[in-house]
C-alpha cells in the first residue's frame, strides 16, 4: 500500500493525494494507504538570485470528517503528521522535473482537504554573495496552509502521489531597483504554494533550439509560457543548459504554449494536450531576429 507526496517550483512548487476505493458496507474508506511527499519549484525569473533557501521541519494533512463540513483547521486531532524533521532545500535546484522527497509513509485512508507546511530559515543569496534572511509570516508557528479543493482521497492498498509546487517567483518579492543586482536591497517572503494531484496532472516537456546554418543549437534560458483557453497565463518554465524544459503539475486538459527568448522571434502558439499521469513532449525551434544594418 503506497501513497506518494512530492514537496514542486519553483516553474518554481506543494501537495496532492490520490485514491479511490470505499468500504462496501458503509461507503467510508478503511485501512491505510502509503503517502510520499516530494518538493519541486515553479519557474524563477530573477537571474540575479543564486539561492532561495527554505528549511521545512514539519508537514501534516487534515483528514476530513465527512459529517463535519465546517472543520476547525486548528484542531490537532484531525491532522496526520507526514514529516517531522528538518530538510533544507535550495528551491532553485528544483526545476525541470527535479523534486525533493519529503515523506513516504502509511497514512489512514480517507479524504484530505488541507495541508500545513512548517518552514523556517528562509533566505535569499544574490549573485554578488549578499544574503538576506527573511521573516516567515506564521509559517513557523501555524504552518503555511494549502487547501485541496476538491479534497483528495487516499484509498487502502493504493499509492497516492502529491506534488507541492513552491512558486519562488511570487513567494520571494524583491525590493529596490531590479535593473541590477546591486540595486536589490531586500526581499519580502509571501509564500505561494500550489497542490497538484499527480494522478490527474501531467507534465509538459521538450527542447528549445535554433538553426544556425546547417547546425542545430540548443537554447538555454528560453522561456516556455503556458496559457489557458482564454489566453490567460497559467505558469511558465525555462530551459536548462541542454535546452530542455519540464513543467510538472498541469491538470489534464488542453493548453496553449509558446517559447520566447531575447534576440529571437517568438514561436507559434501551439495547442498541447496534457494527459493525466503522463508526459507530453513539445519541442520548439526559434528563429533569430533580423538585425537591421545602420546606413551611413
Amino acid at each position: 500500500m503506497r501513497t506518494k507526496i512530492f514537496f514542486y517550483a519553483v516553474s518554481l512548487a506543494f501537495l496532492a493525494f490520490i485514491g479511490c476505493s470505499e468500504d462496501e458496507n458503509n461507503g467510508n474508506p478503511s485501512g491505510t494507504g502509503r503517502m510520499t511527499v516530494q518538493l519541486t519549484d515553479a519557474p524563477f525569473p530573477f537571474d540575479m538570485v543564486a539561492e532561495a533557501n527554505v528549511t521545512i521541519f514539519k508537514v501534516d494533512a487534515r483528514l476530513k470528517d465527512s459529517e463535519d463540513e465546517e472543520m476547525d483547521d486548528t484542531d490537532a486531532s484531525s491532522f496526520v503528521t507526514l514529516m517531522e524533521e528538518e530538510i533544507s532545500v535550495n528551491l532553485l535546484d528544483l526545476t525541470n522535473g527535479v523534486t525533493e522527497e519529503l515523506a513516504d509513509l502509511e497514512v489512514p485512508a480517507g479524504t484530505y482537504d488541507l495541508v500545513r507546511v512548517y518552514v523556517k530559515g528562509v533566505n535569499v543569496v544574490l549573485t554578488d554573495d549578499r544574503t538576506f534572511d527573511l521573516d516567515v509570516p506564521s509559517g513557523e508557528q501555524t504552518g503555511i496552509k494549502i487547501f485541496i479543493d476538491p479534497g483528495l482521497t487516499v484509498a487502502g492498498g493504493l499509492s497516492s502521489d502529491l506534488l507541492l509546487d513552491f512558486d519562488v517567483s511570487r513567494s520571494f518579492v524583491a525590493k529596490g531597483n531590479l535593473s541590477s543586482v546591486d540595486g536589490i536591497n531586500g526581499f519580502n517572503f509571501k509564500p505561494v504554494i500550489k497542490a497538484s494531484n499527480l494522478s490527474t496532472a501531467g507534465t509538459l516537456s521538450g527542447t528549445v533550439t535554433t538553426i544556425e546554418g546547417e547546425e542545430t543549437i540548443v537554447l538555454e534560458d528560453a522561456q516556455i509560457s503556458i496559457l489557458d483557453a482564454d489566453d490567460e497565463p497559467i505558469t511558465s518554465g525555462a530551459t536548462n543548459i541542454d535546452g530542455n524544459y519540464a513543467i510538472m503539475g498541469l491538470e489534464a486538459g488542453t493548453y496553449k504554449a509558446f517559447a520566447s527568448m531575447t534576440g529571437y522571434v517568438n514561436s507559434d502558439t501551439l495547442e498541447v494536450n496534457i494527459v493525466a499521469a503522463n508526459k507530453t513532449v513539445q519541442d520548439f525551434v526559434l528563429e533569430a531576429e533580423m538585425v537591421e544594418e545602420e546606413s551611413n
